[in-house]
């Protein structure tokens, strides 16, 4: 199902949540800090049970509606109009983005001090990405995914020999 040319971003989301003539308790709301867009799920007629159910175990039902969110807003749009998009539920994403700076902050210092690489475990492919733009910005240390799917794990490390990769 390719999506109409010149569809807009909003038009697209409203399309998907189902926001059409919904102004007082719209499905979501929109918000574009940059090229990623988040996509906050209003929680106001939602019981605890259910937020509960919704963002699922370490946030596994918010990363599958997040996947499936991410598929079919981008299907059939050109690269260059292509968005990231990150579902949130009564904070979890901002409070686990908080928790993984941390991670990435105490595995960094952790290489620094030993001299060994370490390795962050149980991480999904998104907050594997997000430790990996954390830790861009250290020029001293350099990060990769090793290991397959359920098991791939984050490994940060000094920067290696060109010659001798993972």
């Amino acid at each position: 199902m390719a999506l109409p040319v010149g569809v807009t971003l909003e038009e697209r989301v409203d399309g998907l949540t189902g926001n059409k003539n919904e102004e007082q308790h719209p499905a979501s709301e929109l918000h574009q800090p940059s090229s990623s867009s988040w996509l906050t799920i209003n929680q106001a007629s939602l019981t605890p049970e259910q937020i509960t159910i919704l963002t699922g175990p370490e946030g596994s039902v918010l990363d599958a509606m997040q996947y499936l969110v991410n598929t079919t807003l981008n299907m059939g749009q050109p690269a260059e109009q292509q968005h990231a998009y990150t579902i949130e539920l009564n904070g979890y994403r901002a409070r686990r983005q908080e928790e993984l700076q941390t991670m990435a902050q105490q595995a960094a210092d952790q290489v620094r001090q030993t001299g060994h690489e370490y390795e962050l475990k149980s991480l999904s492919s998104a907050e594997r990405r997000q430790v990996h733009m954390f830790l861009q910005s250290y020029p001293d240390l350099e990060t990769y995914s090793r290991g397959r799917e359920p098991d791939r794990r984050l490994v940060v490390r000094r920067p290696q020999d060109p010659a001798i990769e993972p």
